[in-house]
């Protein structure tokens, strides 16, 4: 079967379990054991089947740089080092993120099934992808994730400030449902994720006006560019407390880098960058009928959707909805991947020795 299709905008796409082999074979390629290249494979993988282009395959360049240059561990031995009955902290020991956020979620999962709520914390973690990914693992076990990181770089200056000292710390809910599609949020505190900036650049896009600005308060709109300005906070001062206190909860709480102690992993590829993320899981039979809850939840959403709409406005759309469409639509159809990219991921196949996205 054919893993390769062209839309109509001349722009590749490929199927889910062409990306994540194609992941899989070249994290492998660095020495990562192939179990551990297999789960952050999928997750990546998943990360562009739901849109959040960002945060998928995209990466993949820039992970290899730094397992590379030694700034990932292929071998970390991930562990609790504090503990009680509703919390933890778990030491990633510089592992690839994704390893080490999945064992902190199936660890807080584990622990609100006897609580009824857990929160965990990671430091020595790294870039894990998109949050949603991990907000929306409890659903399964009838239970509702929240989610919270710190950026990998510091895009964002305290509000009215020039010094970069926070970044896009962002936040996802997933909440369950009984027929409707999960509610599941996921936001960077900044206007528009980082993530999203360089997918931008990428695709050859410009940035719309209200992403970021210069030093001189004026509109910056070229991606390529975005070193020369920062990001800006959504709901202005309000985005920025909201940025401060995700970064306290994630970072700070757990033992992780927060301030001035980020590392910028997009230009250091050394340095241990010491992420931190946070994961609250609550047991909806902690509060009553799990069942009940969600379908409650699909009232409310059902409420929303048929409300009455401003003039111009063809639907209301509830969080996590256009990412449910786009994994319904990507699996049957393909997940667009921008032609730069798969050339800049095709060349590098030939030096990491596997075959190029593009194989069937």
């Amino acid at each position: 079967m054919k893993t390769t299709h062209i839309t109509a905008m001349n722009t590749p796409t490929y199927t889910y379990n062409a990306l994540q082999q194609f992941i899989e074979n070249a994290l492998a390629s660095q020495g990562l054991p192939i179990q551990d290249a297999k789960k952050v494979s999928q997750l990546m993988a998943e990360a562009d089947l739901q849109g959040s282009d960002g945060h998928g395959i995209i990466r993949l360049p820039q992970y290899i740089k730094r397992i590379q240059a030694g700034g990932i561990n292929k071998h970390p031995k991930i562990r609790v080092v504090h503990e009680r009955s509703a919390m933890a902290v778990v030491d990633g020991d510089n592992g690839m993120g994704h390893l080490v956020v999945s064992h902190a979620v199936d660890l807080a999962i584990e622990k609100a099934s006897e609580a009824g709520v857990a929160w965990v914390n990671t430091r020595f973690s790294n870039h894990a992808g998109p949050a949603s990914l991990y907000s929306r693992r409890p659903l399964q076990h009838n239970m509702l994730g929240l989610y919270f990181a710190v950026g990998n770089a510091n895009h964002l200056p305290p509000w009215g400030g020039m010094d970069m000292l926070l970044s896009t710390n962002p936040i996802s809910a997933g909440i369950p449902t009984a027929e409707d599609p999960p509610v599941v949020l996921d936001m960077a505190t900044t206007v528009a994720a980082y993530g999203k900036v360089k997918a931008k650049a990428k695709r050859g896009e410009m940035m719309p006006q209200g992403w970021m600005i210069d030093r001189q308060g004026q509109p910056l709109l070229d991606p390529n560019k975005s070193n020369e300005g920062f990001l800006l906070p959504i709901g202005e001062h309000k985005g920025y407390g909201l940025a401060l206190i995700v970064g306290l909860l994630a970072g700070t709480l757990g033992g992780a880098a927060m301030g001035r102690d980020v590392i910028d992993f997009n230009a250091d590829h050394v340095s241990v960058t010491n992420t931190g993320q946070a994961i609250l899981v609550i047991d909806l039979a902690a509060f009553g009928d799990p069942e009940h809850f969600k379908h409650e939840v699909d009232r409310l959403v059902r409420d929303i959707r048929s409300s009455e709409r401003l003039p111009g406005v063809e639907r209301i759309w509830l969080p996590g909805e256009q990412s449910f469409e786009k994994r319904e639509r990507y699996g049957s159809q393909g997940i667009p991947i921008a032609p730069a990219l798969v050339n800049e991921l095709n060349t590098l196949a030939t030096t990491w020795g596997i075959a190029p996205l593009s194989a069937a």
